[in-house]
């Protein structure tokens, strides 16, 4: 996460006071999305070397998919109509929350389809998103079960948030959450582009 930030503070210091050549700036656009190719192909390829993963998924059978059809229909009314509260068009604020806290690929992706303020607005809202999401988990299933404890996670829910769901909820909550973040990763860099189309 730290090194996320620095990266970020860094970029923008380095962009603010003109500090590449104009030759190299003008071909940013053409490294983020060369920058974004390869961060799916090292996603797909994790995902895919996760065996026991992808086959404890199938086993679940397609019931699996109402947990993640939940969470994303959730996040993506909700950060629509906030969107629309703060002047944005309805599927730029539903294109922010389509990152469900995935923030390295949305911010990147919405940057390259719309615009650097609303992909950073992304990249934020999604860091946001991790971090409140683990924060939360403790009280989310105090006061509303363990499956509902999943959901604040979002897609990540099937790696960094995926240790405290099972501290919090137990291990037979583990697969659930594990399936529900994987199917929203795959989701992300599918439903960020439509809507922003």
């Amino acid at each position: 996460m730290v090194q996320i930030v620095v990266a970020l503070i860094i970029g923008i210091a380095v962009g603010y006071f003109g500090l590449l050549p104009e030759n190299l700036l003008a071909h940013v656009d053409i490294l983020i999305s060369w920058t974004l190719s390869l961060l799916l192909f090292a996603v797909g390829v994790g995902l895919g070397m996760d065996k026991d993963g992808v086959k404890a998924l199938t086993n679940l059978g397609p019931k699996v998919l109402l947990l993640p059809l939940g969470v994303a229909v959730g996040s993506l009314v909700a950060s629509a109509l906030t969107g629309l509260v703060f002047g944005q068009t309805w599927n730029e604020g539903a294109a922010v929350g389509a990152g469900f806290g995935w923030y390295s690929l949305s911010g990147i992706l919405i940057t390259n389809l719309h615009s650097t303020r609303l992909g950073t607005l992304s990249f934020l809202t999604n860091v946001l998103r991790e971090v409140i999401g683990i924060l939360i988990l403790p009280w989310v299933y105090h006061y509303f079960g363990d499956m509902a404890c999943v959901a604040p996670a979002g897609a990540t829910a099937m790696d960094v948030s995926l240790p405290v769901i099972i501290e919090v909820a137990g291990e037979e909550i583990g697969l659930v959450a594990f399936a529900s973040g994987f199917v929203l990763t795959l989701i992300v860099p599918v439903l960020v582009p439509l809507l922003l189309r």
